[in-house]
């Protein structure tokens, strides 16, 4: 006898739900829960801002956040070697730059290194 739950498609699932027994039916949803969790995992190793999204739960995305984390997967994909971004105070561009991005940036290319800079120094006593 085959296992129902082989080769089926998404598009499947809600005739074949009812014809299943309950523990088929668990099954079926820690499948689904586990490919919606490696489908999360893959975002955030991919795209920079669902990183953000993922390590920052409070953040509250804005279109300039989005044209920042295009900017910085284009860096880090070597297609862009220099980058400026000229926005005003508290727009995110520190704890993008600074904090989330070599953190993603190392997840993502853990054989490659990164080098922060700034053009002041601030010493602490």
């Amino acid at each position: 006898m085959s296992n129902p739950l082989e080769d089926i498609a998404l598009k499947d699932i809600p005739t074949i739900l009812p014809l299943l027994s309950i523990p088929e039916q668990e099954k079926l949803l820690a499948e689904l829960n586990h490919l919606e969790a490696l489908k999360k995992r893959n975002l955030i190793h991919d795209r920079f801002l669902n990183f953000v999204e993922e390590m920052w739960p409070t953040f509250i995305s804005g279109r300039h956040h989005g044209r920042m984390a295009s900017a910085f997967e284009r860096v880090a994909r070597g297609e862009c070697k220099r980058l400026i971004i000229n926005m005003p105070p508290r727009h995110t561009k520190s704890e993008f730059a600074s904090y989330l991005l070599p953190a993603w940036f190392l997840g993502k290319y853990p054989h490659k290194k990164v080098i922060q800079t700034s053009h002041t120094g601030r010493v602490w006593s």
